[in-house]
């Protein structure tokens, strides 16, 4: 088959003879590449040759019939004028991921420093479905505007203003992994919105809790109330040690060294990441001793009537069953000024009594210690406020 001056489609169909066929003057390089198959018959390619950077180079323009002569002339054109602007045309643009793609890899890399087992996956995960991902989880990043992010947050800002925040947050995070990966140059959910956005009340809800002085008497009603024992002696050894109500309900007997009088909370249980130890007061002991009895084999101390641990909001809801006016957390609150008001205690001795992290990195750099002797003295004195014959015994 004569070879022609400028391709045609009847000669690319018929052509049978291996080789490369030019398009001839015009065709920016355009070449058809025949070839016989391994086992019969022949393929047919399109290819391209330019020059990049003064270097001759091929550059693969698909096969024949998927692609054909005119759809290869057409690429062909775009390749050379890309070239003509210095761009390299074998280089493909990335594949801009939608907003729901940029969550997935945002809670993929911060789950690293997340505590196994702990809540900020789920809460990511529940804020940006229930309010977000209907809105904005299909569009693709680069795409998202300010306009976008406020009218997610408008029919929530005013009436669920905590929420509000925290879920403006969590976008901002993702669209800051979408301009750290090139993807856009601005964050739609940063300071553009700060005027677009009405003021709120800065008003904090603290967790309810009682007067230092109405703790004793909230004791004493626990004790007296016929809980289950394991619950209502969690509940006390949490106050006497005035920990979170997770740190109590998980504690197991390999944490705790009644010898020495040391409850040791490992760094995953705790707020901070950080290792935790506990200076044990007598009372606090015996509640341990009478714990004892309670041991299923589980290594807890204290379990659940039937078996394992007890349920994130089992302390909460026998607070709320007695009346007390209060949740477990809210006892940190009450020692907190029992020891202002009460104690002559150095204001860290009492925050690192609550495993507080000081918030001035240079203290912290320089206070290495955890000042475990002044806390024993303090916790100590706690616990004979609680059980003591001078404390009130009603909730009046």
């Amino acid at each position: 088959m004569k070879r022609p001056q400028r391709l045609s489609e009847s000669f690319v169909r018929k052509v049978s003879r291996p080789g490369r066929y030019g398009d001839g003057r015009g065709g920016f390089g355009l070449s058809l590449l025949v070839k016989p198959k391994h086992g019969q018959g022949l393929s047919k390619s399109w290819s391209q040759r330019v020059l990049l950077a003064g270097k001759p180079a091929n550059i693969g323009l698909g096969a024949w019939p998927l692609v054909n002569l005119d759809e290869a002339r057409e690429q062909a054109l775009r390749n050379r004028r890309a070239i003509a602007k210095g761009k390299d045309p074998r280089s493909r643009p990335r594949l801009v991921p939608t907003f729901a793609d940029a969550v997935e890899k945002t809670i993929e890399i911060h789950a690293q420093a997340w505590k196994e087992g702990g809540k900020s996956e789920g809460q990511w995960r529940s804020s940006l479905r229930n309010y977000v991902l209907a809105h904005l989880g299909a569009q693709p990043v680069d795409a998202i505007q300010p306009r976008d992010v406020m009218n997610v947050l408008m029919p929530i800002w005013g009436t669920m203003p905590e929420s509000a925040r925290r879920i403006r947050q969590r976008i901002s995070i993702v669209m800051k992994w979408a301009v750290a990966q090139g993807y856009r140059t601005d964050n739609p959910a940063d300071s553009a919105l700060n005027a677009a956005l009405p003021r709120v009340s800065n008003s904090q809800t603290h967790y309810r809790a009682l007067p230092y002085h109405r703790v004793p008497a909230a004791l004493h009603q626990v004790r007296d109330s016929g809980a289950y024992p394991g619950k209502a002696l969690c509940f006390e050894f949490l106050v006497l040690c005035a920990v979170r109500n997770a740190e109590a309900r998980l504690a197991r007997w390999d944490e705790i060294d009644e010898k020495n009088a040391i409850w040791t909370i490992p760094a995953d249980r705790m707020k901070a990441n950080r290792t935790h130890r506990v200076p044990l007061s007598r009372r606090a002991l015996r509640v341990l001793l009478e714990a004892r009895r309670l041991d299923d084999g589980s290594g807890l101390v204290f379990p659940s009537a039937g078996g394992g641990p007890m349920g994130e909001n089992a302390l909460a809801k026998l607070c709320r069953d007695l009346g007390l006016g209060c949740v477990p957390h809210g006892m940190r609150s009450s020692f907190r000024d029992w020891c202002a008001e009460c104690s002559d205690a150095p204001r860290e001795v009492c925050e690192l009594a609550l495993a507080h992290v000081n918030s001035n990195r240079v203290e912290r750099a320089y206070r290495r210690s955890d000042l475990f002797a002044r806390r024993r003295e303090l916790m100590e004195s706690w616990a004979q406020f609680l059980t003591g014959s001078g404390a009130q015994l009603n909730l009046d």
